[in-house]
């Protein structure tokens, strides 16, 4: 059975930092991509950044520069770091896994603060 389990959210002001975590099991998390999405209110759900198994890393434009993706084999987990969050970050977070279907974590929020 497939998880993914996302925490690190809350809320935040303008210009803080949070990191998220997803752990994962029932998958090999080693050979696998990673990514994270998010979904404000009233948008469509957006890439946020992708991880490969070596663990090359990119991220949307919106947010390069601030946020980092990255994984730990060992802990099976991926993260992602954000720096000088803004108001428009705002959102869902959610990890996922392509393993022959998308697996979707349940999500965490992400709320940031003028």
């Amino acid at each position: 059975q497939v998880q993914l389990v996302e925490s690190g959210g809350g809320l935040v002001q303008a210009g803080g930092s949070l990191r998220l975590s997803c752990a994962a099991s029932g998958i090999p998390f080693s050979s696998r991509p990673m990514a994270w999405y998010r979904q404000a209110p009233g948008k469509q759900r957006e890439l946020v950044a992708q991880v490969t198994s070596a663990g090359t890393s990119n991220c949307a434009d919106s947010v390069k520069g601030r946020f980092t993706i990255s994984r730990d084999g060992f802990k099976n987990t991926v993260f992602l770091q954000m720096n000088s969050l803004k108001p428009e970050d705002t959102a869902v977070y959610t990890c996922e896994v392509d393993w022959g279907r998308q697996y979707w974590g349940q999500g965490t929020q992400v709320t940031v603060s003028a």
